[in-house]
């Protein structure tokens, strides 16, 4: 007997301009375990799901992937597995936002207790925590991130050919170092330079003992009209968000609110690199340890229903793997 294809079914959307490709269907099965033991046995014993959506030829680096799993929290309506071209990521702003998208696109939020404005509330189990959203309708959603602090303040480190670059390190479901000046233009036709100057950055703040910080956040004056602040991101393979990022606005806001600029309950608006933009409040957890509750409001747009198809006779079952001039 002939070998079969393997299909794996997903649904694509943009947050920002950011894409987010969420598995539906063909993915591993797990039992009732939390989505933080489904991570492990996904990296462990299915990584090939990961890079088979996430690589070329049926992906690119620019793209997160987002397992839809089963949550064990009884809370929770969904559980989620967010993957890029190198590894797994413990939480994605702009992917749960697209995820909540997904989700209304395909009839899976219950809308049945949906307030007057017809917002609907919803809670997801992500491996580094649960996550609370809320629905709003015509492409919007909210979600309340897990609880995020700054962990050093203005801390100085050298960079080869750039110079001494000072910056605050945080955590927001992933490892953030915001960037208080680098000296560059944020700005869409100085990506290139972007690019290069925070992967030196990541480099040295990873030397100085910094080892879980695999995000750069650089920033600079805003072009939009009601924006606070313009970013880049340089996330972990080695592509730049396209959307203000949601974990990089809430490690912003826990900096902010660290240092006073930004009372509780006030809205920061954040721009990304290409001029779109996130909405961020957050309430204080403990004022003392520097945790607060950020919630990150933006929009997400489904752009596509596909079957990835893997034959068997395919020389690249996987994809490429990581090509040069990708990785970080």
């Amino acid at each position: 007997m002939m070998a079969t294809s393997r299909m794996i079914r997903v649904v694509d959307s943009h947050t920002g301009g950011e894409p987010t490709r969420v598995v539906i269907d063909g993915g591993p099965k797990f039992g009732a375990i939390s989505v933080a033991d489904q991570l492990t046995q996904l990296r462990q014993s299915h990584d090939d799901l990961r890079k088979i959506c996430i690589h070329e030829p049926r992906g690119g680096e620019v793209w997160v992937g987002a397992l839809l799993c089963r949550p064990k929290d009884p809370t929770c309506a969904a559980g989620v597995i967010f993957f890029n071209n190198v590894g797994y990521l413990g939480m994605c702003g702009h992917g749960t936002i697209g995820l909540v998208a997904t989700l209304a696109h395909l009839g899976r939020i219950d809308t049945s207790d949906a307030t007057q404005k017809g917002a609907v509330s919803l809670r997801i189990e992500t491996p580094v925590g649960p996550v609370d959203a809320v629905w709003h309708g015509e492409g919007k959603a909210s979600i309340t991130n897990i609880p995020s602090r700054r962990v050093a303040k203005n801390f100085a480190i050298e960079v080869p050919g750039i110079g001494t670059i000072r910056g605050d390190v945080a955590w927001s479901g992933n490892g953030f170092f915001l960037v208080k000046e680098c000296g560059e233009r944020i700005a869409k036709d100085n990506i290139p330079r972007l690019i290069e100057v925070a992967k030196k950055i990541r480099v040295a703040i990873n030397a100085a003992g910094f080892a879980d910080v695999d995000h750069i956040e650089l920033f600079g004056p805003p072009s939009v009209a009601g924006a606070n602040s313009r970013n880049f991101v340089l996330c972990p393979g080695g592509a730049f968000d396209r959307s203000p990022c949601g974990t990089g606005t809430s490690a912003k806001l826990a900096c902010l609110a660290a240092d006073g600029f930004l009372e509780e309950g006030a809205v920061w608006v954040q721009e990304s690199i290409i001029g779109t933009t996130f909405e961020g409040t957050y309430r204080w957890l403990n004022r003392e340890s520097g945790e607060i509750i950020p919630t990150i409001s933006g929009t997400a747009f489904v752009t596509a229903h596909a079957d990835l198809i893997v034959d068997p006779c395919d020389p690249f079952p996987n994809g490429l793997g990581d090509l040069p001039g990708t990785l970080a």
